[in-house]
């Protein structure tokens, strides 16, 4: 089992710079306590994220670092040039010494898209023409490609990332999702409760060893809310404050065109979150059986944490990271040892 964070840096009402700083020294948490890597959205005309550029907040991260990996989750590919954001991509693989990594999507908001000047309508179409175009700059010293949206003749390539190339990621919610990534030899992430976990990572697993019967398995990571306190009553309290802050930003840009997401049925309270299994709070003990009967059950590789979203603040995601760390990440490697 590996341990990775995810963050859509939602703003907190702090002047943007100062959440800036916190982060970055959260980040530094993260890499001193040997988290596997630091995941972040992408998000425009909205306070869902107050980073609407990965590439330039990363960068900084990757100085603030020094084992950590860094991998955008995901660059939304049509709102992208995608010659421009490969160049990005090799320039980030080399100021973090190789430890990057990019998930690539489609977008879950046609209001982001249409605010960069994009129709939503095409938003498949050009992810599909940016992704192909991105995989040939990242593997080759020459770009040829004849799209609908995009035309490329011979263009020397003159910038290759560190790795050959960074890893892949992407972001499903059901078992029929699972094929195109296992072709692609793509790490995937899902949410949602338990069941539809094991099944996706089921499946995933099959169509995975079908395409590339000698590779390693690649990770397979759910993502959930985590909040780690002295007592179960605290942790609540301290996620119940910081969602009443946090479930606002996330809908804002929705409820202004009057629409909701389709995939992400977010509970306006935080008790029927962690009710559902999304968000796991309490002690560390509490945390700990809760989080290795979701491992158990659901079959993944990989646990992906929100440690720190709406007003959360820096003493108190300290805390429960620090927490988590001392008493939570221990018990999957000894349980792993068992079961070697």
């Amino acid at each position: 089992m590996k341990f990775g964070i995810f963050d859509q840096n939602d703003r907190n009402g702090l002047p943007i710079n100062q959440q800036y700083e916190d982060r970055l020294q959260i980040i530094e948490l993260y890499d001193k306590l040997g988290f596997h890597a630091y995941h972040m959205s992408e998000h425009h005309s909205t306070p869902l994220s107050a980073c609407p550029s990965q590439s330039v907040f990363l960068a900084a991260a990757a100085q603030r670092t020094r084992n950590l990996r860094l991998a955008p989750l995901v660059y939304i590919l049509p709102i992208h040039h995608p010659v421009r954001l490969a160049e990005e991509i090799c320039m980030l693989d080399h100021l973090s010494g190789g430890r990057f990594e990019y998930g690539v999507g489609r977008g879950a908001s046609p209001h982001e898209i249409e605010a960069l000047g994009i129709d939503p309508s095409t938003a498949q179409a050009r992810y599909i023409e940016s992704y192909e175009i991105v995989k040939q700059f990242l593997n080759s010293n020459t770009l040829n490609y004849d799209g609908q949206f995009w035309q490329f003749k011979d263009v020397p390539i003159e910038m290759q990332p560190l790795q050959t190339p960074p890893p892949t990621w992407y972001a499903l919610a059901s078992p029929e999702s699972t094929v195109w990534p296992a072709q692609e030899k793509m790490n995937i992430v899902c949410a949602g409760p338990v069941q539809r976990v094991r099944a996706i990572t089921d499946r995933y697993r099959e169509e995975f060893a079908k395409r590339h019967p000698s590779a390693a398995e690649p990770l397979m990571g759910v993502n959930r809310y985590i909040v780690v306190a002295d007592t179960d009553e605290e942790a609540m309290e301290i996620g119940s404050r910081a969602w009443s802050t946090f479930y606002p930003n996330f809908f804002k840009l929705w409820k202004k065109h009057g629409t909701e997401p389709v995939n992400q049925k977010l509970p306006p309270t935080f008790e029927p979150l962690v009710e559902s299994g999304l968000a796991v709070v309490g002690t560390a003990e509490t945390v700990r059986e809760k989080l290795l009967e979701q491992a158990h059950a659901g079959g993944f590789n990989y646990l992906i944490g929100t440690f720190m979203f709406g007003d959360m603040s820096v003493s108190q995601a300290r805390k429960s990271i620090g927490l988590f760390h001392e008493s939570v990440m221990p018990a999957f490697e000894e349980l792993e040892q068992v079961l070697s």
